[in-house]
């Protein structure tokens, strides 16, 4: 298979796992997200600010996508991973504003912690173009 490895613009390639992979299934293509989150450098955006990460990574999202010729219109599958179950009513707003055309299937689960401490939402999704 030529899997093509997703890296967005602005970005360094990693030695252990890729943003992105575009997989070549018949006449389209398959997009598997890494989970995101609001993080630069190892360092926590906007700490404490749901909303704000939330919308970085959902921009986030979108660059990798762009990198595959495809967007988050083509998203199928979201799966939304929240340290604090109640802010689903904050995110929520800004899920929908993202994926007003493509209503993937999603899920919702409540964790303990991301990989890094302050982000408090991390967010993959598969795509699928053409």
């Amino acid at each position: 298979m030529n899997n093509k490895i997703l890296i967005p613009k602005g970005s360094k390639a990693k030695k252990t796992y890729s943003h992105g992979i575009a997989v070549p299934i018949g006449d389209k293509e398959m997009i598997f997200i890494t989970g995101q989150i609001a993080a630069k450098n190892g360092k926590a955006i906007t700490p404490n600010n749901i909303e704000k990460q939330t919308e970085f990574i959902f921009e986030a999202i979108d660059n990798i996508l762009k990198e595959a010729g495809s967007s988050l219109d083509d998203v199928v599958k979201a799966v939304i991973y929240i340290k604090d179950i109640k802010d689903f009513s904050k995110i929520s707003p800004i899920r929908n504003k993202y994926f007003k055309k493509s209503k993937p299937v999603s899920t919702l689960i409540e964790i303990s912690n991301t990989v890094h401490e302050g982000c408090d939402i991390e967010i993959d999704v598969i795509a699928i173009r053409g």
